[in-house]
């Protein structure tokens, strides 16, 4: 995909600017060793302080399959306590498009804020698959529980993020580390095919580990949700969480720092 397709894309008004609250907390992600679709539930389960029953009732509004698939978990690594969405998913066989699951989050019980943020986001992810494939965002398919995985993460982090309402929201450069993953097209070098097309314009900093440490769903969350990249924002911390992912890396917890506040003017 070329650098004048992205800039075009973001020259558009969007659903994102929408949820802006010129009165609303401040929001940022220290992503000192990585983020993920994971990553980013878990942070703004705590930053929303959302209840196990308010998260069930979620879940249940986005698709009824996914009642009892997410807990928030207390997790430590190397001696530090963080917390981290344990993810339990049915399995299906189903391979969704885009159009498949646009119809499932607009039938969903989603705010419309949270379903325009989604379904923006589901975009980005299947203009970049299908940048890397040859392929025309309608013709790209979510695969079975990949599909599932990211219709979670994305459609709760959507939804999280509307009911925060941040007036800033301000990620730490992206930690990018060489090495290689596997996933259904074999093993494939790093930064994956469909995070390095979304990368454009977003600033990076070098990870000394190995492996994927951003992954397409979370870089298709930060461009729907508008993030902008800096040092910590000028801020009174009213919340404050240590997140962790699932992978593990040699010598560095995986995870992020997410904090919301009041702006230090307010």
């Amino acid at each position: 995909m070329s650098s004048e397709h992205h800039e075009h894309h973001h020259s558009h008004e969007h659903p994102a600017c929408e949820t802006k609250n010129a009165s609303g907390p401040v929001l940022t992600i220290r992503a000192h060793s990585g983020l993920s679709g994971d990553i980013f539930l878990a942070g703004l389960l705590c930053m929303t302080e959302t209840t196990p029953q308010q998260l069930e009732a979620d879940l249940s509004s986005i698709m009824p399959e996914l009642a009892g698939s997410v807990q928030l978990v207390r997790k430590e690594v190397n001696h530090i306590g963080g917390w981290h969405a344990s993810v339990t998913l049915p399995h299906q066989h189903e391979h969704r498009t885009l159009a498949d699951i646009l119809s499932l989050i607009a039938s969903g019980g989603m705010s419309e804020k949270g379903k325009a943020l989604a379904s923006r986001a589901f975009t980005l992810l299947a203009e970049a698959e299908g940048a890397v494939h040859g392929l025309t965002p309608k013709e790209v398919h979510f695969h079975e529980v990949g599909a599932l995985d990211s219709i979670l993460d994305m459609c709760m982090t959507c939804e999280l993020f509307q009911r925060l309402s941040p007036s800033l929201f301000v990620v730490s450069p992206l930690p990018v580390a060489d090495g290689f993953v596997r996933c259904a097209h074999g093993i494939i070098p790093v930064p994956a095919p469909a995070v390095l097309e979304l990368m454009q314009g977003i600033p990076v900093r070098p990870f000394p580990g190995e492996g994927e440490t951003v992954t397409p769903t979370a870089m298709a969350l930060l461009k729907a949700l508008d993030a902008t990249f800096g040092p910590w924002p000028a801020m009174k911390v009213e919340k404050k969480a240590i997140i962790y992912g699932s992978r593990v890396f040699e010598d560095a917890p995986n995870g992020a720092v997410f904090a919301c506040g009041s702006p230090e003017n307010a």
